[in-house]
């Protein structure tokens, strides 16, 4: 068992050095990724394809590696030795498996310490509707929900149900009630799971991805009949992910869709994560309110008109994307060169400077 006691020093070195992630790769050394940049661990062999094999079936244990075999790829959560947990996902690639783990901060932090808007907190106040939380895969999503919910948990006496893939945050029940479960571990699908919740007597859901026309359906479904739905999509903005939701549904039932829509949505943040000037990212969201104003877009099927209400509507709490880059731009967070690459409308952000 030499490979895994030499695993244990590799993820020891991953927590001692802070790194976010753990690549292991055939052909290469152990690598981590520290502040964006990726650092190989040279004290360590090179892995070959015995090595990733062996790290990769003693995290998966057999009924993982079943399905593991079976689909190629294998997402989970990993809790080593209570000094931390991983977010593992483990892949094929030129005929051998590969590994990446996400190292999980053991601190749910609040939306202050995460520089995330002061408005999130209304959300957290609502006690029905659907809210969204968009971004493409490693933008904060999960951060964000994680800081959300544990606000209502020390705040609220609520049954929260989580259904996630995996399970990432771990939290302590204050005022609430909070029940996790993972997706092959706790359920088989999210869809599955969201429709037990109706049976659970939640009063809030987290739903860790909105993956099919089913569980979108179903999370409507849940906001329209009395629950706090937290939800992810990997969308970049509001109107594509109201466009996203729509366009699952077949053409004969989107019209319904709108409606629904219309009337339970609470709002969209859409995040990614912008490097700092001193080192390491800051999150940048388009805030999305759904007054009466969306309301109305989302039932014409006006989408692409929902940019210029949130641009307008900043004395009700919304923001744009390029405000909140400007806005950190001028507080000499992020530099205006990186606040360019990120703008979805470059030309406009550079306005806003001359």
């Amino acid at each position: 068992m030499d490979f895994l006691q030499n695993f244990k020093k590799i993820l020891d070195i991953t927590i001692k050095e802070k790194a976010s992630d753990l690549i292991i790769c055939v052909g290469h050394p152990p690598t981590i990724r520290i502040v964006g940049q990726l650092v190989p661990i040279l004290s360590e062999k090179i892995i070959t394809p015995e090595i990733s094999k062996g790290f990769a079936f003693h995290l998966m244990g057999e009924t993982r590696q079943v399905k593991f075999l079976e689909t190629k790829e294998m997402d989970f959560s990993y809790d080593f030795d209570g000094k931390a947990r991983f977010r593992v996902n483990i892949f094929f690639q030129k005929d051998t498996i590969s590994l990446a783990l996400r190292l999980i901060s053991p601190k749910i932090r609040t939306i202050e310490e995460l520089a995330l808007p002061a408005v999130l907190h209304e959300f957290t106040k609502k006690s029905q509707g659907l809210l969204l939380v968009t971004g493409a895969s490693g933008q904060g999503k999960s951060t964000t929900l994680s800081a959300l919910l544990d606000e209502i948990n020390h705040t609220k006496s609520v049954h929260i149900i989580t259904i996630e893939d995996p399970i990432e945050f771990i939290y302590q029940g204050d005022r609430a009630i909070i029940e996790q479960r993972e997706v092959l571990t706790d359920t088989h699908s999210f869809a599955n799971a969201l429709k037990s919740t109706f049976r659970q007597n939640p009063d809030v859901i987290m739903v860790g991805e909105m993956r099919d026309l089913e569980t979108i359906s179903t999370a409507i479904t849940a906001a329209e009949t009395g629950h706090l739905v937290f939800a992810t999509l990997h969308t970049n903005s509001a109107s594509q992910a109201i466009n996203r939701m729509v366009d699952v549904f077949p053409a004969e039932q989107q019209n319904q869709i709108r409606f629904q829509l219309a009337s339970s949505l609470l709002g969209v943040i859409s995040q990614r994560l912008v490097p700092r000037i001193s080192g390491g990212f800051i999150p940048v969201c388009e805030v999305m309110i759904c007054n009466n104003a969306i309301s109305n877009l989302i039932r014409e099927n006006k989408n692409h008109e929902i940019p210029s209400v949130i641009e307008t509507s900043s004395k009700e709490g919304m923001i744009s994307l390029n405000r909140a880059l400007g806005d950190l731009v001028r507080q000499k967070e992020i530099s205006l060169k990186n606040a360019i690459d990120y703008s979805p409308n470059p030309v406009e952000l550079k306005n806003l400077f001359l």
